[in-house]
């Protein structure tokens, strides 16, 4: 799993932003550290009220200079609309193949369902020089993180 002070896995995804885009994980922190939220499933009840709280803190992690991302399996196009429902200011990274949550070494599975290989909800805070410099992942996901938290980590970046 990755920690604080290892080298956050680059990535290129697609980026649900009310449009489709493309995100590079290098050139995205080359404008200043990037919060990556990752999240199980969109349209979830603890998922939406995590990326609704992020949303509310927004500002914060502007002033900052910190860029918010979600993370989740969903295609960007269930993402959207989980966006557009949400009103989120943020853009969605879609990980449909699965890729960033085996980098990051965060997978889990919720076998009752027959759901397979989602993201922990894990939150990475990483540098201009792709350093994580927060790290935070449950195994449970009925927890959310600690907002406070990671607002202070981003400050004291």
């Amino acid at each position: 799993m990755i920690s604080v002070g290892d080298e956050a896995p680059d990535f290129t995804a697609p980026l649900a932003n009310g449009d489709v885009a493309e995100v590079t994980l290098s050139d995205a922190v080359a404008d200043g550290p990037v919060v990556l939220a990752f999240f199980p499933g969109a349209f979830t009840s603890v998922c939406s009220h995590e990326m609704e709280t992020f949303d509310e803190r927004l500002e914060e992690f502007a002033d900052a200079g910190v860029t918010v991302y979600g993370v989740s399996i969903d295609t960007p196009f269930a993402q959207n609309a989980f966006r557009e429902e949400l009103g989120l200011g943020f853009g969605l990274v879609s990980d449909s193949n699965r890729d960033i949550v085996d980098a990051y070494d965060i997978a889990m599975d919720f076998t009752a369902l027959g759901v397979h290989n989602l993201a922990k909800r894990a939150v990475f805070v990483v540098d201009e020089d792709r350093t994580v410099t927060y790290a935070w992942v449950s195994d449970d996901p009925g927890v959310e993180p600690d907002y406070d938290e990671v607002v202070a980590a981003v400050q004291d970046d």
